[in-house]
This record gives C-alpha cells, sequence and structure tokens, in this order.
C-alpha cells in the first residue's frame, strides 16, 4: 500500500522544481526536463501516511511544503522517530536504491505538498549524472552525522537533548527572520520522538527554556532568538 488519500495538482515547472529541491541543483537540463514528465505532485492534509513500513517502493519523494515524520517501531511497538524533514528534503530513496520494502513510516505533521518519480527514474538519473550521485551522498552523510550527534547526547541531561531536537530541526527547516530564526511550532510529542524524552519532560523543558529567553512560543511559530545561546545550553 503506497497511495492514500490526496489529489492532484499540475506537474510543476523545471525552474520552480530547481528552487525548492536542493537535490536537482546544478544537474543538467536535459536530464531534469525528462524527470519533469514523471514528476507529479500531490497535496496531503496533517496525519496522512504517505509510505508504510513494508510496502514494496515504486516512488522517490520531495518534499515541496510542509513536514514529513519518519518513524518506525520497536519490540515492544512503542513509536521511534528517526526523523523529521521538511521543504526540499526527499525520502523514499533506500527502496529505490536497494529494491527491498520499504524499511519505515512516512506520516505528515502538517498540510503538505509531496513531489514524487518513478523509482526506475530517480537510479537512472544517479547512473546517467554523476553529481545526482554526489548529491545523494552528501545527503546521506549529513543524515549520518545527524545519527551520530542523537547517539552521543542519548546520556546528557534533559535540556541538553530538548536543545538539541530544537537545532536539529532549524538546521534542516530554519526560517531567518527579523528577531532570530523559526519553524513551525510541532506539537510536543514530536520533540519528544526525537528526544527521546517523555512528553511530559519536554513540556517542562520548553517551558524552562522559554523562560530563559532562549526560545520563543506562539501557536504556530518557535522562534529561537540566538542559536548560538541554545546551543550553549547543550552541556
Amino acid at each position: 500500500m503506497e497511495e492514500h488519500n490526496s489529489y492532484f495538482e499540475p506537474n510543476i515547472d523545471l525552474n520552480h522544481l530547481k528552487a525548492l529541491i536542493p537535490f536537482f541543483q546544478g544537474l543538467p537540463g536535459g536530464s531534469l526536463q525528462k524527470l519533469t514528465s514523471h514528476f507529479v505532485t500531490l497535496s496531503h492534509p496533517a496525519s496522512q501516511i504517505i509510505l508504510l513500513e513494508n510496502d514494496w517502493g515504486g516512488s522517490v519523494y520531495f518534499i515541496l511544503e510542509g513536514w514529513v515524520k519518519i518513524r518506525t517501531y520497536n519490540l515492544e511497538g512503542k513509536e521511534v522517530t528517526l526523523n523529521i524533514i521538511g521543504k526540499g528534503e526527499i525520502f523514499g530513496e533506500m527502496a529505490a536504491l536497494d529494491k527491498k520494502p520499504r524499511s519505515t513510516d512516512a506520516i505528515t505533521l502538517t498540510p503538505t505538498t509531496i513531489g514524487r518519480i518513478p523509482s526506475e527514474d530517480f537510479v537512472e538519473l544517479l547512473t546517467t549524472e554523476p553529481m545526482a550521485g554526489v548529491h545523494l551522498s552528501q545527503l546521506m552523510a549529513q543524515r549520518l552525522r545527524q545519527v551520530n550527534r542523537r547517539l552521543q547526547l542519548r546520556d546528557a541531561d534533559s535540556m541538553s537533548r530538548v536543545a538539541d531536537a530544537i537545532l536539529f530541526l532549524v538546521e534542516g527547516q530554519g526560517t531567518k527572520v527579523e528577531g532570530g530564526t523559526e519553524i513551525p511550532n510541532l506539537p510536543h510529542r514530536e520533540i519528544s520522538g526525537l528526544s527521546g524524552l517523555a512528553r511530559e519532560t519536554v513540556t517542562r523543558v520548553l517551558t524552562r527554556l522559554e523562560q530563559r529567553g532562549l526560545i520563543q512560543r506562539n501557536a504556530n511559530l518557535l522562534r529561537i532568538p540566538d542559536i548560538m545561546a541554545l546551543e550553549n545550553a547543550i552541556g
């Protein structure tokens, strides 16, 4: 099961695609023009399952707007958040490369627009355009560094782990604004999943960070006035 309730939007044009997706930047126009003929955009509401673990992968996905959680479950059946990714990022590439079933679920956290291409087209791009392979290698290296950092902090105090989870989201999707850097104010359970802490603990730590002036929050946005100050909160 890989297709879910969504609605189609018109195919995206080449220049818009290159502006939205860093993976496509710097690649020859001819190769990208071929991809756009098979590139389909779909819009999904929040909490929409895009992929299910053990599905067979027929497509590779690119986030054009919104946030997607990549998750799995441990042996006790508890949800484990592996990643939260946003605009410009890619998922579903592993199944395209090794031709094995999906290893994770992907679910939207916000209203999200996603483009997809057939797995065969993605693999062909990698085999014909060296720069595409370089971009994919850079993506894999970035994700490995992020996993290593989270592992290094797994025994750290709760303040450090929540601060790191926020910085992780900022690294991928932070928007610079007057007075700091903003990300969507995701539900506390999502910060809990990233940090490996109980939701109640996350709520307490976020309140402490706000009292110290390290973050500012409203219903929709979380602002970090000083990135360096938040980094310094990691002990």
